[in-house]
């Protein structure tokens, strides 16, 4: 963050960009399912722009709030002191604002109604998975911040990109998106009753990515190895 943003600017960063964010998922499902029924070719025009927008969200709105748009990210920057315990709790506030906001935007846009989804996504499998993908999500974003600052936006966009691949739930990876995606009855929704499954499992990851990647990234005797020599 640039100093001098206060928190009402901060949250309104959080809000907007969560719900742009969720509004792209949740639009370019709905846009996927509605041109193809092709499921392997829906969900890459699912991935593509959702981490397209995630490279231009954090981007623009990073220097203001830090871009988190996401609850599982706020608590391992709260846990690591980068954050006011305070903060983060209005923080997350917003960013389930903003995502459920999104939704609404997604479905005024395609003229669809707001209602609960019934797309099943539970059971150990799909929990582990999300632990994996907020493990990885959380591991990039502590690890680019402590190598390559500039290049955060690329490496969680292309992460999210392989994410929704490589895991078996698709990647959400946020509770502030899984809580909005419950209210579209569509490609990308996920049932409410599934929630606190998702959720915990996120949480997990996070809690785990800060521990090991607290422990990785620390050099020995305040060196950093592996680069080369001026």
């Amino acid at each position: 963050m640039i100093p001098g943003f206060d928190l009402p600017r901060r949250l309104v960063a959080e809000a907007l960009g969560s719900a742009l964010l969720v509004a792209t998922v949740v639009g370019s499902g709905i846009m996927a399912e509605t041109l193809t029924k092709d499921m392997a070719l829906a969900l890459l025009g699912n991935t593509l722009p959702t981490g397209a927008m995630l490279v231009v969200l954090i981007t623009i709105l990073g220097p203001i709030s830090g871009a988190h748009f996401n609850p599982a990210v706020t608590l391992t920057f709260a846990l690591r002191h980068d954050i006011a315990r305070s903060d983060a709790l209005f923080y997350v506030l917003a960013q389930i604002a903003g995502g459920l906001a999104g939704t609404l935007i997604a479905h005024l846009m395609f003229a669809l109604p707001i209602e609960a989804s019934l797309k099943i996504r539970t059971g150990s499998a799909q929990w582990f998975a999300e632990s994996v993908a907020t493990f990885g999500l959380v591991g990039t974003i502590l690890a680019g911040l402590r190598f390559q600052r500039a290049g955060v936006p690329w490496l969680v966009g292309l992460y999210i990109i392989a994410a929704y691949w490589f895991t078996a739930s698709t990647s959400f990876a946020n509770p502030a998106v899984a809580i909005a995606r419950a209210f579209s009855n569509t490609f990308s929704g996920i049932r409410p009753i599934d929630l606190p499954g998702f959720i915990i499992a996120q949480l997990i990851g996070a809690v785990a990515a800060l521990a090991v990647m607290s422990w990785l990234l620390r050099p020995t005797n305040g060196t950093i190895t592996g680069k080369a020599s001026p």
